[in-house]
């Protein structure tokens, strides 16, 4: 009985080791993440970096005139968090795939909306890409011998994208208009000042946190003045009114907030129950 325990428990130690077991080895390929601050927009690059490893690379290993994933296993990922100009054509905020199809003298760069394609195998779908354009390769002296995408030449204005390995390096310019954004973000803070919301919000948080209320009313008749439709703002300022103590006031706002809510075209938002409440507690 003792035997048969005994072995027992040393094929459940033996099972369990197995099951626990993990063999790590370093992958062939590995992964890397490239993160770029280029002018105002962030780019980010998701890709695998095979080695040289004594081989022929391009024309060879890779070869010419075929759809090339541009790396190793999962196709090449790269996300701008706003609309660049790559390669000369303009491509919105977003992910996409990066596929090549590597030349002698000239290289097409594909930038594709697909994100599903594990690799170039299954790129066949055209009407897919976001960008399509060439680029002309470069001869290097020194040898890089883990293919590498980096970034270079970064101004406020823009950079390049470079893929480089073994003797040959690929530069894809992509450009970021900075000036337009910049200028866009001045004329909103600077020349048309806050929004009606941006003083609806402060004068809210305001009122919600008890700080100086006479300073809320304030922004929200600023509010007012910018949005006179708005129902919910005069709602807002009826709110602000009670807090202050200054009833009447504050009813006689509810009131004309509940008369607008009643006729707005796209409804009453629930406005209308919500004026009759405070007017409710107000008199109470």
């Amino acid at each position: 009985m003792k035997k048969l325990q005994s072995i027992a428990i040393a094929a459940l130690t033996c099972f369990t080791l197995t099951v626990n077991a993990q063999i790590k080895t370093p992958a062939p390929s590995p992964g890397a993440t490239v993160s770029q601050k280029v002018g105002l927009v962030d780019i980010e690059l998701d890709y695998s970096r095979p080695g040289k490893k004594d081989r022929a690379i391009f024309g060879k290993l890779v070869p010419y005139g075929e759809v090339w994933r541009t790396g190793a296993n999962a196709s090449t990922k790269i996300k701008f968090s706003e609309k660049v100009n790559i390669g000369g054509i303009d491509v919105d905020a977003g992910e996409y795939s990066i596929y090549t199809i590597p030349g002698e003298a000239e290289w097409t760069i594909i930038i594709s909306k697909s994100l599903e394609n594990w690799d170039a195998d299954n790129y066949k779908k055209e009407e897919d890409d976001a960008a399509r354009f060439t680029a002309k390769p470069t001869k290097l002296n020194d040898v890089v011998e883990t293919f590498t995408i980096d970034f270079s030449t970064l101004t406020g204005e823009g950079c390049n994208l470079d893929l480089s390995w073994a003797n040959t390096r690929v530069s894809i310019p992509i450009k970021v208009n900075t000036d337009e954004a910049v200028m866009a973000a001045i004329k909103k803070t600077i020349l048309d000042g806050p929004s009606a919301n941006d003083y609806r919000r402060a004068a809210l948080y305001y009122q919600d946190k008890g700080k100086d209320l006479e300073q809320a009313l304030k922004w929200i008749d600023i509010a007012i003045e910018k949005r006179d439709d708005a129902f919910w703002y005069i709602h807002n300022r009826a709110q602000i009114l009670g807090d202050l103590g200054k009833k009447k006031e504050a009813i006689a706002a509810a009131e004309k907030s509940m008369e607008m809510a009643k006729v707005y075209e796209d409804g009453d938002f629930g406005y209308i129950k919500r004026n009759e409440e405070l007017i409710a507690k107000l008199k109470g």
